[in-house]
């Protein structure tokens, strides 16, 4: 009996010990990081400014004192700035080209075309179409005279967005210079050049 009692006293002493020994530790707390919120970009964004590089051929045309024409290669480089209202983009553009176009029977020449122009368009995700005004500056030889004449330009292009800083296009430009000082001729011409521009 003595056994016993001296039995139980000890396992009602060693329970409460027991019992705290064999809890499990509180887990540590786990701190989340919170999530940055993502940076939202709008699809075929065209605001903004950029620079590039052009080449393409031109068709050159003069009539009354001397009627003749020519065609070759131009090209050059351009910087412009366009803002985009949500869909419909208004920008501008100026461009200075090189040219190689020689008249037929050594009438002359073009030798460099710089142009203004006001570009407005619409932009469909990554593709712009865009329609151009505004004015034209040549550099041209008539019968062995080199003149400076000055008129207006019209045309049509399109860019696409390879990147979001690079695009290449394509446009189309008719400038007309009038009659060249008082020669009697007038020049015109057409050009078609592929462009690529960094934008930023």
């Amino acid at each position: 009996m003595k056994f016993l009692s001296t039995a139980a006293v000890i396992a009602a002493i060693g329970a409460p010990a027991f019992a705290g020994g064999l809890q499990e530790p509180a887990p540590e707390a786990v701190v989340v990081a919170p999530t940055p919120a993502p940076v939202y970009v709008a699809p075929g964004d065209w605001t903004g400014g950029y620079v590039g590089a052009q080449i393409g051929y031109g068709d050159v045309n003069t009539e009354g004192a001397i009627n003749s024409g020519g065609n070759g290669a131009v090209g050059g480089v351009q910087a412009g700035y366009d803002y985009d209202f949500g869909g419909f983009v208004l920008g501008g553009e100026v461009d200075y080209n090189a040219a190689n176009i020689d008249l037929d029977n050594n009438n002359g020449s073009l030798d460099n075309l710089t142009r203004a122009k006001l570009r407005a368009g619409y932009g469909m995700g990554n593709t712009l179409v865009y329609g151009v005004a505004g004015a034209a500056k040549a550099d041209v030889n008539l019968a062995g005279t080199d003149y400076s004449e000055s008129g207006y330009l019209v045309g049509a292009g399109v860019d696409y967005k390879l990147t979001d800083s690079v695009t290449m296009g394509g446009e189309v430009v008719y400038q007309d210079l009038g009659e060249v000082e008082n020669t009697g001729t007038s020049v015109d011409a057409t050009t078609v050049a592929a462009k690529l521009n960094y934008r930023f």
